[in-house]
């Protein structure tokens, strides 16, 4: 008998580029059947929260099925693997809300054990519920809806302020041990080399260093990492350096050497030959187009990294 296929997670990737607070995916494009030929579940990089207008179906968050309806939330840290399923042939209504947590709290006026105290609190647990039953939540939800679909004056500087006040409220109830609140249960094995890969990018470091991080020998960490990423895991370290790439050409008039350098490429011929691989243009052709950067971000073609 032969062995049952173990099933990839698809990572999806959404950027934060040019300091906004928030990511919305907001309008008609998301009144649809939810679940159609998707097989697998994902995850994403930042944290999500998701607000159901109308449409009945199931939410999966790792291990544990869930009935949706109209005027409920979820709020799914990053890194929990999860998928949405409408019933058959039926038509919900989801928008969604993407933050990241130490972006927005960097601000914040605490000590910084305050702060990772916080986002232990809001990355530890994922919620599904009720919007009448927690109005507040739902509220400021909302109001980010609200905000970014009429997109008045100052829309951002008040998302910035609604997302900040969430992620408090969200700290606050992730403190209660109430039913709805669903634990982590591991089975995204590969969190930490994620997290690790973020913080030690610009730096020389090895693979087995990320499998020491998952507390895996290097051989089943690759394994593991090609399984539920569809990709090696140095082809993922590529992906992270030439996004961060992409920010710092943006951002500053550094030499390309420089940039090649700063995040973590030992040779400017490494570094172009990556870039025109991932992003598929060189780092000069990129700077010249910055009108399309940020759409383009959205779109690198790599495996499974990839938004909606």
């Amino acid at each position: 008998m032969s062995k049952k296929k173990k099933e990839s997670a698809e990572f999806r990737f959404y950027d934060l580029s040019n300091d906004k607070p928030a990511l919305v995916l907001i309008g008609n494009k998301w009144k649809q059947v939810y679940g159609e030929n998707i097989n697998n579940m994902h995850f994403h990089n930042l944290l999500e929260i998701g607000y159901c207008h109308y449409g009945d179906g199931d939410l999966v968050i790792e291990d544990d099925r869930y009935r949706f309806s109209g005027r409920m939330v979820s709020c799914i840290p990053a890194n929990f693997l999860h998928v949405t399923r409408s019933d058959a042939g039926v038509v919900a209504y989801w928008e969604y809300i993407y933050i990241n947590p130490s972006e927005i709290l960097k601000v914040c006026d605490k000590t910084p054990q305050e702060i990772r105290s916080i986002l232990e609190a809001v990355n530890d647990r994922a919620f599904f519920v009720e919007a009448q039953e927690h109005p507040v939540f739902a509220t400021l939800v909302q109001a980010v809806l609200d905000e970014m679909r009429h997109k008045g004056e100052y829309h951002q500087e008040s998302v910035r302020g609604i997302v900040y006040a969430l992620l408090f409220e969200i700290a606050r109830f992730n403190g209660k041990k109430v039913d709805s609140t669903l634990g982590r249960n591991g089975s995204l094995q590969l969190e930490k080399a994620i997290d690790y890969v973020e913080k030690n990018y610009p730096n020389n470091f090895r693979i087995a260093d990320l499998a020491e991080e998952c507390h895996m020998s290097e051989t089943h960490f690759r394994r593991i990492f090609q399984e539920k990423m569809n990709m090696t895991p140095i082809e993922y370290v590529n992906f992270v350096r030439i996004r961060k790439a992409c920010e710092l050409i943006d951002k500053t008039d550094i030499s390309m050497e420089e940039v090649a350098q700063k995040v973590g490429f030992i040779t400017p011929s490494t570094f172009n030959r990556n870039f025109r691989r991932i992003v598929g243009t060189s780092p000069y052709q990129w700077k010249k187009r910055p009108e399309s950067h940020e759409r383009k971000l959205a779109e690198y073609k790599i495996s499974a990294l990839k938004g909606w």
